[in-house]
């Protein structure tokens, strides 16, 4: 099977200009984690709840802030006419849970997440993805020096 073939078409963008508070207001509206950011008619970037809480909030940024000023510009891709198989491993070994899919004109046609490959039935490939993606990236202490 073909990503086109169980990703979501109906993908909702931001700019780079609107606001963190308005990019935190459409995740909340469609439940989502991360939106596509879009410029021109180009993927530019994703912004995620993770970028608005650690680059922005943790930082002392307020609601006003701009999301180019927190998205992740590096943004990882696939294309819609790829194996669900191949992008799945893919996003098993670089530890992504969904990924903005591009047509051959490298315009976003929708996004594919790890949910969306779980629920095909055909294809036995979320395992995989999910093993990659639940790697421990290291030492982690949410206790704090108090309990040491």
């Amino acid at each position: 099977m073909k990503i086109f073939e169980i990703m979501t078409r109906d993908v909702k963008l931001v700019s780079p200009d609107d606001t963190v508070e308005s990019a935190a207001k459409r995740m909340g509206e469609i439940d989502a984690g991360a939106l596509p950011v879009a410029e021109n008619d180009r993927l530019v970037g994703m912004i995620t709840d993770r970028d608005i809480a650690i680059r922005c909030v943790a930082n002392g940024r307020g609601p006003a802030t701009k999301v180019r000023d927190v998205m992740s510009e590096e943004v990882k891709y696939c294309f819609e006419e790829e194996d669900i198989e191949d992008v799945a491993e893919n996003m098993g070994e670089q530890r992504l849970r969904r990924l903005p899919v591009l047509n051959d004109d490298k315009r976003l046609v929708g996004i594919v997440s790890l949910g969306d490959i779980a629920a095909c039935e055909e294809v036995d490939a979320s395992g995989e993805a999910l093993r990659g993606i639940s790697q421990p990236g290291g030492l982690h202490n949410q206790s704090g020096p108090a309990a040491q």
